[in-house]
């Protein structure tokens, strides 16, 4: 797979075995799913990884998350219990959750444009276990099942 592009490989470790239950669990723990797919995709990569480049990434998903994609998601989760029995409103709540994988979109778009010079170089590339400091519980298993997809994608292992 060519890993150049961070949504085709947001998508394709997205829908690896086990991703989507260790990065909605990893949400629940507060972390953000767009940011940690990113990580993961600086990893296979082999971008160093420092304190000023993690917390560009995060300035930058907690300012997109906050005006765009919590509003949506909330919006969509709002309506989750009335939509089955309301036709019209059951459209609605699917259009909005098209705006919101739209808006993760965008994250990711900006996450890459914000990478687009960072190089590969010698050092520290473990983006996930620092994104991940400071999380209370145990996020280790969850990122290595995030951390195994990436690199089974950047082997060839899927497609």
């Amino acid at each position: 797979m060519n890993n150049d592009d961070l949504w085709n490989f947001a998508l394709a470790c997205y829908a690896e075995p086990d991703v989507e239950k260790a990065c909605l669990e990893l949400q629940a723990l507060g972390l953000d799913v767009c940011l940690l797919l990113t990580c993961s995709w600086l990893e296979i990569r082999g971008v160093r990884q420092n304190a000023q480049r993690l917390e560009q990434l995060k300035q930058l998903s907690l300012d997109w998350q906050r005006a765009v994609v919590v509003p949506l998601r909330n919006l969509r989760l709002a309506w989750r219990e009335q939509a089955p029995t309301d036709t019209e409103l059951e459209g609605l709540r699917k259009r909005v959750k098209r705006l919101e994988l739209d808006a993760e979109r965008v994250q990711l778009d900006r996450l890459q444009q914000a990478t687009q010079h960072w190089r590969t170089e010698d050092g520290s590339d473990d983006w996930l276990n620092q994104l991940s400091t400071g999380v209370d519980g145990d996020a280790s298993a969850l990122l290595n099942v995030l951390r195994r997809a990436a690199t089974q994608l950047d082997a060839g292992g899927a497609d």
